[in-house]
């Protein structure tokens, strides 16, 4: 009995892996899902409420209290979202250009994607592309007072911009007088 416990215990307190991300195990359901990269608060709600109504199993417990069948499950879940009846507006890849499918990509999956997407953009020489290639903001943000890169040039006042240039004397220090 006492192992069991002991056992129940480290499994609770262990880090979880799931869709490639190491999860602590102390953790809801809903706070791990928002742990991994492409899933947000509203579709970590949206899928924590199907796996609870699919499979019976509260959104409140920890994450590291399930069985490896239960992980196997929510797995499921997060690969495949629209078959558990999540809606179609929450997903990240709407009439993804190379499938036209509506998907939804998490972890290196996503990241793989953004990156192609960018590259795309670039060597089809749209606009956006122009503006990722040369380091712009692409999404029509202000560039006139923010986004600036290189080296930072201040205000100078006439007479040092002067000095600075060699137009100008220096003014001549007085001696001191001593007492």
């Amino acid at each position: 009995m006492a192992k069991e416990k002991s056992d129940k215990e480290r499994k609770e307190a262990s880090i979880i892996r799931i869709a490639g991300r190491d999860i602590n195990g102390r953790y809801r359901i809903v706070r791990a899902l928002t742990q991994i990269k492409g899933i947000g608060q509203n579709m970590a709600f949206a899928m924590a409420l199907v796996y609870s109504q699919k499979y019976g199993v509260s959104s409140e417990v920890e994450i590291g209290s399930l069985t490896d069948e239960q992980l196997a499950n929510l797995e499921g879940v997060i690969k495949e979202p629209w078959k558990g009846g999540i809606p179609l507006f929450l997903m990240n890849r709407r009439k993804d250009m190379g499938t036209g499918a509506d998907i939804h990509l998490v972890g290196t999956d996503l990241t793989v994607q953004v990156r192609q997407d960018i590259e795309h953009d670039i060597r089809i020489q749209t606009w956006r592309g122009f503006r990722h290639q040369y380091g712009q903001k692409v999404r029509g943000q202000r560039t006139r007072s923010t986004g600036r890169t290189g080296a930072t040039i201040g205000v100078m006042k006439k007479s040092v911009q002067a000095l600075a240039t060699g137009q100008a004397k220096a003014p001549e220090e007085k001696p001191k007088e001593t007492k």
